[in-house]
């Protein structure tokens, strides 16, 4: 499957994917991040942004403080998915690592 061009994406997601930490792979008919065959992040398809799996109590945390926003691709949010349209290379960087380590229990 062809990348987007999302480039903010797939600018922050290389060096994970060049160490192995990530693998790319593909949901809902897009392309995305993986560990382990666990769905990591994906690029927002509408627009430059970033989509994180992460905890419910993290995502309505993210989504009050107005940094994310509920994904709902389908008109109904996604309780574990919150989309990240502003590039902030350090906050990427945190929710990159947190989707991780929610996709792999932790490790």
């Amino acid at each position: 499957m062809p990348r987007t061009t999302n480039r903010d994406f797939w600018d922050h997601a290389a060096p994970r994917l060049a160490s192995g930490e990530l693998e790319e792979g593909t949901i809902m008919g897009g392309p995305c991040l993986r560990s382990r065959g666990e769905f990591v992040a994906m690029p927002y398809h509408l627009a430059e942004g970033l989509v994180a799996k992460l905890p419910r109590e993290r995502v309505a945390g993210l989504i009050t403080a107005g940094v994310g926003f509920p994904f709902a691709p389908a008109g109904r949010p996604f309780r574990e998915w919150v989309l990240v349209t502003r590039y902030d290379p350090a906050l990427w960087d945190t929710l990159l690592a947190e989707a991780h380590a929610f996709a792999t229990g932790g490790d």
